[in-house]
């Protein structure tokens, strides 16, 4: 049986697929919580270039996040 291998939201590649695993970081988790960004949310990477904010689609909104916010969100990936 596989194990799913959980990393950070900044290191997936734009167009990948995943779903939220756990949130790091007190204060930061709630406030990323109250985004939607729950364990067992799916969500979609559209941009992720080597510098800048990742934007994200999560329960049908894009947000938008520092680098080290999405540092504190350990996902699982789904898909490419």
């Amino acid at each position: 049986m596989n194990t799913p291998t959980t990393q950070s939201l900044d290191q997936l590649p734009s167009g990948s697929l995943a779903k939220v695993h756990a949130l790091r970081g007190g204060s930061l988790a709630s406030r990323l919580a109250a985004l939607g960004l729950t364990p067992g949310t799916p969500l979609v990477v559209l941009r992720n270039n080597t510098h800048g904010p990742l934007l994200v689609m999560v329960r049908d909104t894009r947000l938008a996040m520092g680098r080290g916010e999405a540092a504190k969100i350990l996902v699982e990936r789904t898909g490419p």
